[in-house]
């Protein structure tokens, strides 16, 4: 059965840290650039970041560049995303996804798919 399962989410304040883990099973993950999404109450879907199947690019989303840092463990099978100076628009579901290429949402106006049910991981950053 193909998963991917998303963990490290939580509560954190302003300017605070965290990082998310995605764990794949059921394919060759080594195989297939992969990206992180989020979803904000009451929003659609928005890319947040993209790496390739070696790690050795990666895109980010202007209101996350600087801030936020994807990488990926292909002998472990997971995805990364280290999250700094958080703040308060970053609150959202977070999950990841296989693309087809790296650029796949940021260069062709596709939208992500809205995560399934118990997909993503909740990252609330509030005071």
């Amino acid at each position: 059965e193909v998963r991917l399962v998303e963990s490290g989410g939580g509560l954190v304040q302003p300017g605070g840290s965290l990082r998310l883990s995605c764990a794949a099973y059921g394919f060759s993950f080594g195989m297939y650039d992969m990206s992180w999404v989020r979803q904000a109450p009451g929003k659609g879907p928005e890319w947040v970041s993209s790496i390739t199947t070696t790690g050795s690019h990666t895109l980010y989303a202007d209101s996350v560049k600087g801030r936020f840092t994807i990488s990926r463990d292909n002998t472990m099978d997971m995805l990364y995303l280290q999250m700094d100076d958080l703040q308060p628009e970053d609150t959202a579901v977070y999950y990841c996804l296989t693309i087809p290429n790296i650029s796949y949402y940021r260069d062709f106006n596709i939208s992500p798919p809205a995560p399934g049910g118990g997909q993503g991981t909740q990252v609330t950053v509030s005071s």
